[in-house]
């Protein structure tokens, strides 16, 4: 794009009104255009944050020739059909994850990316972390040496949310525990292989014929001698919230906390060692540095629900935002990208295909993998 102001409009102002400030405040962007169908909330948040620029209508949002970019945040049933439409309307596309839900609709996206030449980035929250980044300090300096072993998990408990969660398949919304264990070595997945385990409440299960409690899949990583190992679980398993990473490396290893707000331990060969996780905030640009440690929702400084969950997602949200903005200032890409984002969120859905199928091995499909083919060095 090589402009020095993106214009941002956001759609969906639950989740998506976090982003808001963030936005405001970018020295590259310009928090152009809000979207909501419902009215009372649109103007609400529109009064909140002063943005004149108001829409009900996506599709009328759209239209306007003024809007860059737009930056999806709709229930994840709406994602694959609001980027094509965006991209198909001539817009850069950052969505929340996952990118689809179905591997038909992830290859819609990649190839209405290739044709058009645009933008697409899938919010991944867990890879912006401060978690995750200082484990890829960590490995970038040398001191986990060789990455022998990953491991992630992702446990919420979604009663009480919006309707369509309800009994969804726990692999469908993965995206949280394939993304780090793909991300630090740079990694693609080759083909996965999962397994269901336990049941969810009879009433729950109706809606998208997926039984299990949990779904535990292994993934083994293309032109590597990695694997890794994913845990997810959405209904009817007792556990505190847990976005999770464990890597083990040959000379040092990292395990997030079994419980939230204690500190993650790093493992220096056998002598394991308490460590509080540093911030990040020095990567962004000044203006946007604070949104590290604070977020808000709404004027009167409300969060929503996940980033309560999610302690404040690792502090990613503005590394988010400055990676997808830097990437259409500079005209390059994201990560991840539409194949890599692709390659993430298939890995999910057809884990749980495997799941349903007694853990028979899937391979990803040609188009989620890059066209570099030499082995991964971890």
């Amino acid at each position: 794009m090589k402009k020095d102001q993106i214009n941002i409009a956001i759609v969906g102002l639950g989740f998506g009104a976090e982003f808001i400030p963030i936005y405001q405040k970018h020295p590259n962007a310009n928090m152009y255009a809000i979207c909501q169908r419902n009215e009372d909330k649109l103007n609400e948040i529109g009064d909140a944050f002063g943005i004149h620029n108001r829409y009900t209508d996506y599709d009328e949002l759209l239209k306007d020739p003024n809007v860059d970019a737009v930056h999806i945040n709709t229930p994840i049933q709406a994602h694959a059909e609001q980027s094509l439409k965006a991209l198909r309307a001539g817009k850069h596309v950052a969505c929340t994850v996952p990118m689809a839900t179905t591997v038909e609709e992830c290859r819609q996206i990649v190839e209405a990316v290739k044709e058009t030449g645009l933008t697409y980035m899938m919010m991944e929250t867990v890879i912006y972390s401060r978690e995750f980044l200082f484990v890829k300090e960590m490995y970038e300096n040398g001191e986990l040496g060789k990455i022998q072993f990953l491991r992630a998990s992702h446990q919420q408990e979604m009663a009480g949310w919006p309707g369509y969660w309800e009994g969804l398949p726990p692999m469908h919304y993965a995206t949280h525990c394939v993304g780090p264990v793909l991300a630090l070595p740079k990694a693609e997945a080759e083909y996965v292989s999962c397994l269901g385990s336990g049941r969810i409440d009879e009433d729950l299960i109706p809606k998208y014929g997926s039984p299990f409690a949990i779904e535990t899949c292994h993934i083994k990583f293309r032109n590597s001698d990695l694997a890794a190992e994913v845990t997810r679980s959405l209904f009817n398993t007792a556990r505190q919230y847990r976005e999770s990473f464990d890597v083990y490396g040959s000379k040092k290893s990292f395990e997030w906390t079994l419980v939230e707000h204690e500190d993650n331990v790093v493992h220096t060969g056998e002598e394991p060692s308490k460590v509080k996780t540093p911030d990040y905030a020095h990567l962004l640009p000044t203006e946007i540095q604070s949104f590290t440690t604070a977020g808000v929702y709404d004027g009167e400084g409300n969060q929503h629900l996940s980033f309560i969950q999610g302690s404040g997602h690792g502090g990613s949200h503005p590394h988010l935002v400055h990676e997808f903005v830097s990437a259409l200032v500079a005209g390059r890409e994201p990560f991840p990208n539409a194949v890599q984002s692709a390659n993430i969120t298939c890995v999910g859905i057809l884990a749980h295909e495997s799941a349903m199928q007694g853990g028979k091995i899937m391979y990803l499909p040609e188009f989620t993998l890059s066209q570099v083919s030499e082995p991964v060095t971890a």
